[in-house]
């Protein structure tokens, strides 16, 4: 009984409740940290006040175009949002080449400025922890979400809440996208 009620307080302590009655979350966009495309780290807490857009990209997909529209997006709504590619070869092998070679096609095809993240998966058993928590409501505690394909985008208001997951169709300049900026 009373090891019973040392599990229990155990929880609770390390489980804060919220008003609801349900656990807190306890991680946040903000506690990421990932490598950066060229070397460095990309910290999600440098982003606080400001929407963030976070997209899978594939250099040899259909949707690649869509780069031109990210980078147009990002220019647009400058200061108030930012963009981080993750770059995944997680359909059918469209995202083979190392981060030096997609940083390179990156700049060169379509003159990304915004941050890219070193390549990650996206799905699977070697899922990026970030994609776990976008893609999971037990983690990120508003939605769960599939990434189908390339260019899955994630929007995050200015305070890190989740509030909108677009499947790949869906263009960075689209009103579904621009109408929550």
């Amino acid at each position: 009984m009373i090891k019973l009620l040392s599990l229990s307080l155990a929880f609770f302590w390390s489980n804060p409740v919220t008003k609801t009655g349900s656990p807190a979350l306890t991680q946040t966009i903000y506690n990421f940290k990932v490598a950066g495309l060229n070397g460095g780290t990309i910290d999600f807490a440098d982003f606080k006040g400001k929407k963030i857009l976070i997209v899978n990209t594939a250099s040899k997909c259909g949707f690649t175009p869509q780069y031109e529209d990210l980078e147009a997006l990002y220019k647009k709504y400058e200061g108030k949002l930012v963009i981080i590619g993750f770059p995944a070869n997680n359909f059918f092998s469209q995202e083979p080449g190392s981060n030096e070679t997609i940083e390179a096609f990156c700049k060169k095809n379509y003159g990304v400025t915004f941050p890219m993240a070193a390549k990650i998966s996206v799905k699977g058993k070697d899922m990026a922890a970030i994609y776990k928590w976008l893609c999971n409501k037990s983690e990120n505690g508003v939605m769960d979400a599939k990434v189908s394909w390339n260019f899955n985008k994630f929007l995050l208001d200015e305070n890190g809440k989740l509030i909108g997951h677009f499947k790949s169709k869906v263009k960075p300049m689209s009103e579904e996208i621009i109408s929550k900026l």
